[in-house]
């Protein structure tokens, strides 16, 4: 398609004069969202938290003060009302129900359903007790670290020591920046949001992944070629495919975001916002950092290592 000609030509972009601007950029952006998750903390969906969930729908308009004044007589604890979907016939319904135990849930289940009687179509009813949503927050905590964890032993194993710690710097700048955003945004943090974060890992590092062998091909291949020219070439080299992966990637995410509804949400954004995020940080921390490094040394103490004795 003619509309994507300019990406499959070649480019010669000078990605590591900007460097400085960008570690000050992406180091406000990690400091910010470390103080989001600090302060402002997360809205924790019913996975975590434990409590009542419901989504039910209306042929007509939902008054939401109506229906919270009928509800108003249960004196259930933490009672919230958002109004879903653009024509406003839409309702979520979220309480902790007392959080005592899983009976007394079900039963403010019944006691909603009575009050608000027919006319309403129950599109999603959740219910999970408070012990039940501590074990998952565990679980979801631990899978999370063992999974960046693994992710780390690969690229440690993988690549040279600097390229691992620029990949990692890269992971982890992504994983911080995605989750400060859900805290600003007040996102549902669930069970499914976990997943799209592990999700949006394995693209960073898989986008690094990719940068990495066309640098480390051309230390090989261009012997002469000063460091910084070495790195824009390798970046440039590769920079079509960086784009195209991430728009097809992003058409995706953003269909998903606007029709996949309000479950999906959460999940919807870490991808969206995290391929974006993940191109950024491949080429501007983990691929700019390795300038740092004098990798034409390194390659050539690891050829050493390899055969000692040289060319015989």
């Amino acid at each position: 398609m003619k509309i994507f000609s300019w990406i499959t030509k070649d480019t010669n972009i000078d990605f590591l004069k900007p460097r400085k601007a960008t570690y000050l950029f992406s180091a406000c952006l990690v400091l910010a969202s470390i103080w989001l998750m600090l302060f402002h903390g997360f809205n924790y969906g019913i996975d975590f938290s434990g409590g009542v969930l419901m989504e039910i729908k209306s042929e007509n308009k939902i008054n939401v003060e109506e229906i919270r004044q009928k509800l108003s007589v249960l004196n259930l604890d933490e009672l919230t009302l958002q109004s879903l979907g653009e024509e406003g016939n839409e309702l979520m319904i979220r309480t902790q129900a007392d959080n005592a135990n899983e009976e007394s849930q079900r039963i403010a289940i019944v006691k909603i359903k009575e009050i608000l009687g027919d006319g309403y179509e129950y599109r999603r009813v959740e219910s999970v007790g408070p012990q039940v949503g501590d074990e998952l927050k565990r679980a979801g905590v631990v899978s999370s670290i063992i999974a960046i964890l693994a992710i780390c032993a690969y690229v440690w194993f993988r690549f040279e020591w600097q390229f691992a710690l620029g990949a990692l710097l890269g992971l982890f700048h992504d994983i911080i920046v995605t989750v400060g955003c859900l805290s600003l945004f007040d996102f549902d943090i669930s069970l499914t949001t976990v997943a799209a974060i592990l999700t949006l890992a394995g693209y960073s590092i898989n986008d690094t992944v990719v940068n990495y062998d066309r640098i480390r091909e051309n230390l090989r291949k261009f012997k002469k070629m000063s460091q910084y020219d070495l790195i824009n070439k390798s970046i440039n080299d590769i920079f079509s495919r960086t784009i195209l992966t991430g728009l097809t990637t992003l058409c995706a995410a953003v269909a998903l975001f606007i029709f996949g509804g309000d479950a999906l949400k959460s999940f919807s954004f870490v991808i969206l916002f995290g391929v974006i995020i993940g191109t950024y940080s491949s080429i501007y921390i983990s691929c700019v950092f390795l300038n740092v490094f004098d990798l034409r040394k390194t390659q050539e103490k690891r050829a050493e290592d390899v055969n000692p004795f040289g060319n015989v």
